[in-house]
């Protein structure tokens, strides 16, 4: 499948549309990116049908853009992401009065693939984890991004955006910045508050005076999302854990692990700062799937492999 390339110029009203993501719903750099990607997927394919203005579409032209990026070869989930950005677009021209109709509002979108999320199991974790660290500042600061990643269930957006100031440790806590701006309190644990402990004191030797981020580079200002993949891809190796480890396994292996020993989804949902519980549910099947593979190698009558 050949990449198009991007239209020279980008429609005003999907403009006008992106920059109010960022402005009002204060919507993350990699949110208003993949929202820009998929219109102007469909600007393309309008302009080359010659199909007329928004207010002119219908639901025909809609199922048309659907049916070709298909046939192309895009996936279920990245269809129905784009038929959402379509729907919410022109929510927004309704709201400005730049169209009068959604046509890509009777447009179904096509059940997104089912795929369990990776996870780390807890004997991996404590290999990750466990074990008398390093001396030096990097193993040090590697040790504290881990152990609150996995210990409070971030994500990668919200680790690298800490501040100093965020980390409470007289009553063991930290505030977190999550997804539309939204802030959650989430209990720090012991593991992890011992790793910041080690790291605070020799980060001083790389911050700039100014810089209030927790996790720093080299060059003493927050650390990039990718350093921390490509640090945490590089301990799993040096662990003998011979599979991709990446930042958001350590968060899906923190909301299974609570889920498994508590049953408390609502829970789960609050530490993980879901806005709603049925993106919370996966883990249950996660749960479920680690059952079920377990009774398929223990129970002497399963026979449910072929």
């Amino acid at each position: 499948m050949s990449a198009q390339p991007e239209n020279p110029h980008i429609d005003s009203d999907i403009d006008e549309y992106l920059q109010r993501l960022t402005v009002e719903r204060r919507c993350s750099a990699h949110t208003v990116a993949n929202y820009r990607r998929d219109l102007l997927a469909f600007l393309r394919f309008r302009d080359e049908r010659q199909l007329g203005t928004w207010s002119q579409l219908i639901d025909g032209d809609v199922r048309a853009f659907a049916a070709a990026e298909r046939s192309r070869g895009l996936g279920n989930r990245s269809l129905a992401r784009r038929l959402s950005a379509l729907r919410s677009f022109y929510d927004y021209l309704l709201r400005v009065g730049h169209a009068t109709h959604n046509p890509a509002k009777s447009v179904r979108a096509p059940s997104a693939d089912k795929t369990l999320p990776r996870l780390l199991d807890v004997d991996e974790i404590g290999v990750l984890l466990d074990g008398r660290p390093s001396e030096s500042l990097l193993s040090l600061r590697d040790l504290a991004t881990v152990e609150l990643i996995y210990g409070c269930g971030l994500r990668l957006s919200e680790l690298v955006n800490l501040d100093c100031d965020q980390i409470d440790f007289s009553d063991a806590s930290v505030r977190i910045t999550g997804k539309g701006q939204k802030t959650r309190i989430v209990p720090l644990g012991t593991k992890a508050a011992k790793a910041i402990h080690l790291w605070l004191p020799l980060r001083a030797k790389w911050a700039q005076s100014d810089e209030r981020a927790l996790v720093v580079s080299k060059r003493g200002r927050r650390l990039s999302g990718r350093s921390v993949q490509k640090r945490l891809h590089r301990l799993a190796r040096e662990k003998g854990i011979n599979r991709s480890v990446h930042p958001h396994m350590l968060r899906h292996s923190f909301a299974s692990h609570l889920l498994e020993s508590s049953g408390d989804l609502r829970a789960v949902q609050e530490l993980l700062g879901h806005a709603d519980i049925a993106t919370t549910q996966i883990y249950t099947h996660l749960d479920y799937q680690y059952l079920a593979n377990l009774y398929d190698k223990a129970h002497p009558r399963a026979r449910r492999k072929p």
